[in-house]
C-alpha cells in the first residue's frame, strides 16, 4: 500500500486563487485592499527569508504589504510602540511580529500588545483562550495549525470520532492543533518527551500530526496502516554529500512512512506552503471584520 500524497503546494495555490478573487471583489465593492504589516527585529536570516516570502505572496495575490525592520538592539518599548502605531493605522488590517525575537525582548508582552482584531497570527491570549473553550470561537486561528486541519479536510477524512495523536506540545503548533482537533470532535492525545511508549501511542492514531522538531523521528512501524500523517517538522541534518553540507528533513521518515499511511504530507511541499496562505486568509478576514462586513 502506498499513501496518497497530500500536495500542500497545489492545495495552497488553489486557495490563494480564491483569496485573490475575494480581494478583487472587495476592491470592486469599494473596500480598500487588505493590508498586512510584518515586523522584523534583528537580522535572523531565516526570519528575513520568511518575511520576504510573506510580503511577496501578499503582493502577488492583491494584498498590500508593509515591512518594518528594527535592529536587534531595539528595546521593548520601541517594539511595543511600533505595534501600537500599527494598531492605529487603518491601512493595516493584520500585524505579524516575526518570531523568534531577540532574547532580551518579552515576546508574550509584544504579542499581547497587538489588537485582537489585527492578530492574524492567532497568538493573542484572548484568541487562544477562545480556541480552548467549548462554545467559543476565536477571531483568528494560528496559521500552521489551521493549515494542518485544512490539509486533512482535503483528503475527505472525517475527524468526528477519530483517534488523533499530536506529537509535540509547542505553543505555535502542537497545543493549538490539538485544540482544533478537539473542536472537530476527534479524540485527542498529546505526546511529548516524557510520554511512555511513543511508538505505541502513535500506532493508535487514525490521524498523526508530527510537530516535535526531531528529524525523521516517526518511522513506518509507528504508523497505523491507512492513517493520515501530517508532517510539520523542519529540521537541518548534516549531510557531507550535499553541496551545502546539510539537508532538510521533516519529523517523519517519509520514504518508509508512505508505504504504510493512507495519506501523508511530504516535506517540503506539505504544511509549509499552507502557513503563508492561511496568514493571507486571516488578513482578508481581518479587513472584513474591521469594515463591519463580518
Amino acid at each position: 500500500m502506498t499513501a496518497q500524497i497530500i500536495d500542500g503546494k497545489a492545495i495552497s495555490e488553489k486557495l490563494l486563487c480564491e483569496i485573490a478573487a475575494d480581494v478583487e471583489k472587495m476592491v470592486q465593492d469599494g473596500m480598500p485592499r487588505p493590508g498586512l504589516a510584518a515586523v522584523l527585529v534583528g537580522e535572523n536570516p531565516a526570519s528575513q527569508q520568511y518575511v520576504k516570502m510573506k510580503r511577496k505572496t501578499c503582493e502577488k495575490n492583491g494584498l498590500d504589504s508593509f515591512g518594518y525592520e528594527l535592529p536587534k538592539t531595539a528595546t521593548q518599548a520601541e517594539v511595543e510602540g511600533l505595534v501600537k502605531e500599527l494598531n492605529a493605522d487603518p491601512k493595516v488590517n493584520g500585524i505579524l511580529v516575526q518570531l523568534p525575537l531577540p532574547s532580551h525582548l518579552d515576546d508574550e508582552k509584544i504579542l499581547n500588545s497587538i489588537s485582537i482584531e489585527k492578530d492574524v497570527d492567532g497568538f493573542h491570549p484572548i484568541n487562544i483562550g477562545r480556541l480552548a473553550q467549548k462554545g467559543r470561537e476565536p477571531l483568528f486561528v494560528p496559521c500552521t495549525p489551521d493549515g494542518c486541519i485544512y490539509l486533512i479536510d482535503q483528503t475527505g477524512f472525517q475527524l468526528i470520532g477519530a483517534n488523533a495523536v499530536v506529537l509535540g506540545r509547542s505553543n505555535i503548533v502542537g497545543m493549538p492543533v490539538a485544540l482544533l482537533l478537539v473542536k472537530r470532535d476527534a479524540t485527542v492525545t498529546i505526546c511529548h518527551s516524557r510520554s511512555k511508549d511513543l511508538p505505541g501511542i502513535c500506532r493508535s492514531a487514525d490521524v498523526l500530526i508530527a510537530a516535535v522538531g526531531k528529524p525523521e523521528m516517526v518511522r513506518a512501524d509507528w504508523i497505523k496502516p491507512g492513517a493520515v500523517v501530517i508532517d510539520v517538522g523542519t529540521n537541518r541534518v548534516d549531510d557531507p554529500t550535499s553541496e551545502k553540507g546539510y539537508r532538510l528533513a521533516g519529523d517523519v521518515a517519509f520514504n518508509e512512512a508512505k508505504e504504510v499511511a493512507g495519506w501523508i504530507s511530504p516535506y517540503p511541499g506539505g504544511v509549509g506552503p499552507m502557513t503563508i496562505t492561511m496568514l493571507l486568509r486571516n488578513t482578508v478576514r481581518a479587513a472584513k471584520i474591521q469594515a463591519g462586513k463580518l
